[in-house]
């Protein structure tokens, strides 16, 4: 969230993100409403003072013997109209936060404008597209004949965009988790298992309400929504908190399921692990000061690419421009790895800095060691997203009698199993 001050002094700016990012925003009506709230505030400042001046006249006058019905009277008009004028600031606030929640957030400087897929910058890539000597198989088909995952039997249960791990499938999805969660407490991440249903004001501190609300699945009976990330119970944790500086930062690392309604996507990547409506991901989520959110940032970065790394998934790193940003985001790479099979990258892990936006509206804050209060940074990434890293194992590492070498650095989890056969 954009704090008022930093609005009203940099409208140009902020009209500037809003359109790179391709929002509607109404900086006319905020800014009318933002001076009539300044202005209602400096009434009944003065009319409280007058009041208060004037009720102890009253007292005075009452003391001495003296008539006080006139003064009586005004204290009694002006108390009317505070009340007035608190019940129009009330409707005042209420409108101007509506809107001011549909700003989004400011790009970084070095963030390139444009829009997908052109304005996306490639800044490096990692291993070598596998080379066959036979056609690939899509990892759907290759799952299905090695009895790895029944998308029919998920589809009579729940319809389309769900999977059905089974057998090795559902023990190489649980070997995948561990190993994520086990590389990730190595690198300094606390293991989190957060709710997977949170409240309201958590899907908005975090950015998700107001403008992807249609995009979530919710429980109407609670007014409850199933997480679409990890990213948002942890970065709930600490909601309304003033942490101290020595605290940071602090990193935390969760697997959840993830829940995704993706309301208009309908048609797209229609096969196989590509677009779920539920899938699991292992989450990394940090809390930094300021001046080391960048630094933290690719650090970040640099631990969801190590995963990739150790699973021998040749990828590439993509810096997003304005216009692929997400609401919140202020600076993002995308990890996508090669899937040879359906022969494109997919996307399987965001990493993004959100600066101080989300952390204005979860008003978490930290104590310098001056004493001064000032917000945090938050940022999370992807460590990484299941179904899509599935998708790319087996089709990166499948061979012409259609088995799938398992990495090394998975065998352990699967028993020191070599390759799933078919």
């Amino acid at each position: 969230m954009l704090d008022l001050k930093f609005i009203r002094e940099n409208r140009d700016l902020v009209e500037r993100a809003a359109r790179q990012k391709n929002a509607r925003v109404d900086l006319d009506g905020i800014l009318s409403l933002d001076e009539e709230r300044r202005r209602l505030l400096g009434e009944v400042d003065v009319l409280r003072h007058d009041r208060n001046r004037a009720s102890e006249e009253v007292n005075r006058l009452k003391k001495a013997g003296q008539d006080a019905s006139e003064l009586i009277s005004r204290v009694r008009s002006d108390a009317e109209r505070v009340k007035e004028l608190e019940a129009r600031l009330r409707e005042v606030e209420s409108k101007l936060f509506e809107l001011v929640s549909y700003l989004p957030n400011i790009p970084a400087p070095d963030v390139p404008e444009g829009n997908p897929p052109d304005g996306n910058v490639v800044v490096r890539s990692w291993g070598e597209p596998p080379r066959f000597d036979f056609k690939p198989l899509p990892h759907y088909e290759l799952a299905e004949r090695l009895g790895l995952i029944d998308f029919k039997a998920a589809g009579r249960m729940a319809g389309s965009f769900f999977a059905l791990y089974t057998g090795l499938g559902a023990r190489l999805e649980r070997a995948l988790i561990n190993f994520m969660l086990d590389r990730h407490r190595a690198e300094g991440y606390l293991e989190i298992a957060p709710p997977l249903m949170v409240n309201r004001r958590a899907m908005f501190n975090t950015g998700q309400l107001p403008k992807l609300e249609a995009d979530m699945y919710r429980v109407e009976s609670e007014d409850f929504f199933l997480i679409p990330t990890a990213e948002v119970p942890v970065t709930n944790i600490h909601q309304d908190a003033i942490l101290s500086e020595n605290q940071l930062p602090i990193r935390y690392t969760a697997f959840t399921p993830c829940f995704r309604l993706e309301a208009g996507a309908y048609g797209k990547d229609t096969r196989g692990l590509m677009r779920l409506h539920q899938f699991d991901k292992v989450e990394m989520v940090k809390f930094c000061r300021p001046e080391d959110s960048y630094a933290e940032h690719e650090k970040l970065t640099a631990d969801a690419e190590g995963v990739l790394q150790a699973l021998e998934l040749p990828y590439r790193v993509v810096l997003l421009c304005t216009g692929d940003l997400s609401f919140a985001g202020a600076k993002c790479y995308d990890l996508e790895a090669w899937a040879p099979g359906v022969d494109r990258f997919l996307e399987v892990s965001s990493c993004s800095n959100f600066e101080d936006f989300q952390a204005r509206r979860c008003n978490t804050r930290y104590r310098t060691r001056t004493g001064e209060v000032r917000l945090v940074h938050t940022l999370n990434g992807s460590g990484v997203a299941l179904a899509r890293t599935v998708a790319c194992l087996l089709e990166t590492h499948q061979r012409p009698d259609g088995s799938v070498v398992l990495p090394a650095a998975l065998r352990p989890y699967l028993d020191n199993l070599e390759a799933i056969t078919p």
